[in-house]
């Protein structure tokens, strides 16, 4: 119990009471003040008349505000108290300092629900503790505190937020909000589908002449889109995909545009199949279509970690050469900066070519970019420089390497990965090169 100032001031008046000399009248005001403190302790909710409860997602997301939301309600009736509560999240969850104490006057009889976000920093398995809180009694005159019993386990997994709002725009019709294009997708299968009107993306050779010349303007043959194409991602888990781009690790977006992708392609009939690996292979997925694929992959991948080796990408691509023999687009995510292995990943991408559509992504860090941009001062700052623009310059080399051999590539800043992959993964399918 914490005393108010009200009843700090009230008491005040007793020993000016009691100065004046005015001491019957200083004991009568005494004893008013304590049956008034016995009526208000009488009146005032106790700990049995609270509820208190916490609700969120079954999935927290990584790196995002995750919205909790706090359901009270007070049994008894009495006037509206005004009531401070505090949760107990993860040490390690991003909170506003100001969501610390959360404040709000409740109206017995009433639910009140009360949120605030946290951001996980990582995936992994966590721990909610308890719930405290402080209410202040009817006539105001004194605080109460209880704990109520809300400790409970919850799971971080990769970012579900994008795929989440990829489904509610995609039932809207308002994919162009993500930053995806409207990539119109023509099949070039083997079953003549239909002939309609030519579209300036359209390859001149999808034109039907003797239609054309029939009808006296272009016409364009549309046949049906080829469904169940294979996509399997290659997921390096090696020491570089650790490196942080600002709080979040390399390997969680590309984890998180791996789902995005998986999600996307399962829902336009493609199988999709995961590969993780550093040193050696950790896990393997072949390819399958449905919703279940997705659910499968975000299970396997919830608990990878990067590890502190060097990706061996022979013993990934050899493995995936003995298991899955079918024409795929092979989507590999790794990165380029400070690694020893680079000439083994160019030449396994070159192999794969032979068989598959081979696509290499990787993570552009904004800070090697900043450093090789920035104003010379000192000897430090040029050294910075010149080590930053000879990465960026090998990089550039690599990647114009592999786009002469044919290989796709795909360079881009970490907080633009996914939709950059979907945009891709749509217009190589438009263009039939799956």
């Amino acid at each position: 119990m914490q005393v108010t100032f009200r009843l700090f001031a009230l008491l005040i008046a007793t020993t000016i009471l009691l100065a004046l000399g005015a001491y019957i009248v200083a004991w009568l005001w005494l004893l008013l003040l304590l049956a008034l403190f016995l009526a208000d302790w009488q009146v005032s909710p106790s700990p049995p008349d609270w509820q208190l409860s916490r609700h969120h997602d079954e999935r927290l997301s990584l790196a995002v505000p995750n919205q909790i939301t706090i359901d009270i309600f007070l049994r008894k009736r009495v006037r509206p108290v005004p009531v401070w509560v505090r949760d107990d999240p993860p040490p390690t969850f991003r909170i506003n300092e100001s969501d610390r104490i959360l404040t709000q006057t409740i109206t017995p009889q009433e639910s009140t629900h009360i949120a605030y976000d946290v951001t996980p920093p990582n995936r992994g398995d966590y721990q909610f503790g308890d719930l405290y809180l402080r209410w202040g009694s009817v006539l105001g005159l004194f605080r109460r505190h209880c704990r109520i019993a809300a400790s409970e386990a919850v799971k971080v997994y990769p970012n579900l937020v994008d795929v989440k709002k990829y489904d509610l725009l995609l039932r809207k019709n308002r994919l162009w909000e993500l930053g995806l294009r409207n990539t119109k997708i023509f099949g070039s299968g083997t079953e003549f589908e239909r002939l309609r009107d030519y579209q300036p993306d359209d390859e001149y050779r999808r034109i039907n002449w003797k239609a054309t010349a029939r009808r006296g303007k272009p016409i364009s043959i549309e046949f049906e889109t080829e469904r169940s194409q294979n996509i399997v991602i290659l997921l390096d888990l090696g020491r570089m995909m650790g490196s942080p781009v600002g709080e979040v690790a390399k390997v969680d977006y590309a984890i998180n545009a791996a789902l995005l992708l998986t999600y996307v392609a399962t829902l336009k009939g493609d199988k999709v199949g995961l590969l993780t690996f550093a040193d050696d292979v950790q896990t393997w997925s072949p390819p399958r279509s449905g919703k279940g694929q997705f659910h499968r992959m975000l299970e396997l991948l919830y608990g990878v970690q990067s590890q502190v080796v060097e990706p061996d990408y022979n013993e990934a691509f050899s493995y995936l050469a003995a298991r899955h023999k079918k024409r795929s687009m092979v989507m590999v995510f790794s990165d380029l900066t400070g690694s020893i292995s680079t000439d083994a990943l160019i030449a396994q991408m070159f192999r794969v070519q032979r068989q598959h559509l081979g696509l290499l992504v990787t993570l552009r860090d904004p800070s090697v970019q900043r450093l090789a941009e920035q104003e010379i001062l000192d000897s430090a700052s040029l050294y910075q420089r010149t080590v930053a623009a000879q990465l960026l310059d090998e990089r550039q080399m690599v990647m114009e390497s592999l786009e002469r051999r044919g290989v796709q590539t795909l360079d881009i800043v970490a907080d633009q990965l996914s939709m950059a992959v979907i945009n891709r993964y749509l217009d190589l399918k438009a263009r039939s090169q799956l």
